[in-house]
């Protein structure tokens, strides 16, 4: 069992408010399928609208301020997205110290596979399926369920929360906490639930960066292509086989990043061929053929370099085609996040999974993350993670899951971590020098 460290006069409240977490828990279940419902799939991020109302009826009852940032057409426009781009803010004030709470409420479009409607939630016992229930739909329903619990029992919080609900993480050019840090909406610290739900040491991660391939033909009658016609399909082939060259490539650069505990080797860079489109119908030459590339690079590549190295493999392999290759997504890499929040931090983490000081490591990941935006424009280095994210989660794939115990755990590590009585003397507010 894992010790709260705080005071007796304390205990009884955080005890009291970590059983109102129990009592609740079925408020949480509610308020997923509230959100999976809302499709908020980026591409083409059309939802943001929708959700932010529903966000707006969720917060107001919990005294929370709500306003909506919308971040203008012009920086995140690029083929395949649209819909307004609006970012909530949900937040208190009353003169504590802010905890920025940050969520990105786009998921990736649901792959072929689900054995139902992935925007219907789904209950299997304790677990939860449904698109975005671990990332990260499932962390808004923890934290809300937390502050239920803080409002109802009336424990006295230290900080002053401040829900960062945000857009276009999944892909894009421009991810909506980018445009609130260069706006200069951030305040206080923040913790990133885009992570896991284990007990980890976050060292930063990976950019990411995505190149649309647009090849030219020239549309015919598939029975006159010989005078008339020009097969984009066909002309692209020489490309796709030079880039699934370069692939391997690639994929042998590896990253100081320290590696997830169960890793068999370093963090390594990637290119992935991720999507294709060309042609309408058998009777017409295609016109036009599209391919998208995802080009994973550690924080010891440049941007510059890996996309030139990219686009020279393509025009040496096109042969004079007429193509443009254009950047539709960006997220720059994650520095070392660390700071002094942290031992807070992990405290809390293990008040609600019951995770034990020696079960921590401190691992990076080939995965993304926005905040490398963030650490870019305002010179804020310390970034906090946590999550549902866990190896059976199933997250960007056919049967998503998250547990009602883990968004239960994870309701009362925010809580404990919220809480003015849970281990002061490790909070850098309140340590005395």
């Amino acid at each position: 069992m894992i010790s709260l460290d705080i005071p007796d006069r304390g205990a009884a409240s955080l005890a009291g408010a970590f059983a109102a977490i129990e009592r609740l828990s079925e408020t949480a279940v509610d308020d997923l399928r509230s959100m999976v419902a809302v499709d908020t799939s980026f591409p083409p991020g059309a939802g943001y609208e929708a959700f932010a109302d529903l966000m707006e009826q969720l917060a107001v009852p919990l005294a929370l301020d709500c306003e909506r940032v919308i971040v203008p057409e012009e920086l995140w426009r690029a083929p395949g997205a649209r819909g307004q781009r609006t970012n909530l803010i949900a937040r208190r004030r009353s003169g504590r110290p802010v905890l920025g709470l940050y969520f990105h409420v786009d998921t990736v479009p649901a792959a072929h596979g689900w054995a139902g409607d992935p925007l219907q939630l789904a209950r299997e016992g304790d677990r939860l399926f449904g698109l975005g229930a671990a990332d990260m739909k499932g962390s808004i329903a923890a934290a809300l369920l937390a502050l239920r619990a803080a409002q109802q029992t009336g424990l006295v919080l230290a900080y002053d929360p401040m829900l960062l609900l945000c857009t276009d993480e999944e892909a894009g050019l421009y991810p909506g906490v980018r445009y609130l840090a260069e706006q200069g909406r951030l305040e206080g610290h923040i913790l990133n639930f885009n992570g896991s739900a284990m007990p980890r040491i976050w060292a930063g991660c990976f950019g990411l960066f995505t190149l649309t391939v647009r090849v030219r033909g020239k549309a015919a009658h598939a029975g006159e292509q010989r005078s008339a016609g020009a097969n984009a399909i066909e002309a692209a082939l020489p490309i796709l086989t030079a880039l699934a060259g370069l692939k391997p490539v690639i994929a042998q650069r590896t990253s100081a990043l320290p590696p997830p505990p169960q890793a068999t080797g370093p963090l390594t860079a990637s290119l992935d061929i991720s999507a294709v489109h060309g042609g309408q119908c058998g009777g017409q030459i295609p016109s036009q053929f599209e391919i998208l590339l995802c080009r994973r690079y550690a924080p010891e590549e440049q941007l510059a370099d890996a996309r030139s190295e990219i686009e020279t493999v393509i025009r040496q392999a096109a042969s004079g085609l007429d193509l443009d290759i254009i950047l539709t997504g960006h997220l720059a890499p994650t520095a070392d996040p660390g700071g002094p929040h942290w031992p807070h931090w992990q405290r809390a983490l293990s008040a609600g999974f019951g995770y034990a000081a020696e079960d921590f490591a401190r691992w990076g990941a080939s995965g993304c993350s926005d905040f490398g935006w963030v650490q870019q424009a305002t010179g804020m280095q310390e970034v906090l993670l946590t999550g549902l994210g866990k190896p059976d989660s199933r997250i960007h794939a056919p049967g998503e899951s998250t547990t009602l115990t883990d968004i239960v755990a994870l309701a009362k590590s925010v809580l404990a971590y919220l809480s003015v009585e849970f281990c002061p003397e490790l909070s850098p507010e309140t340590m005395t020098p």
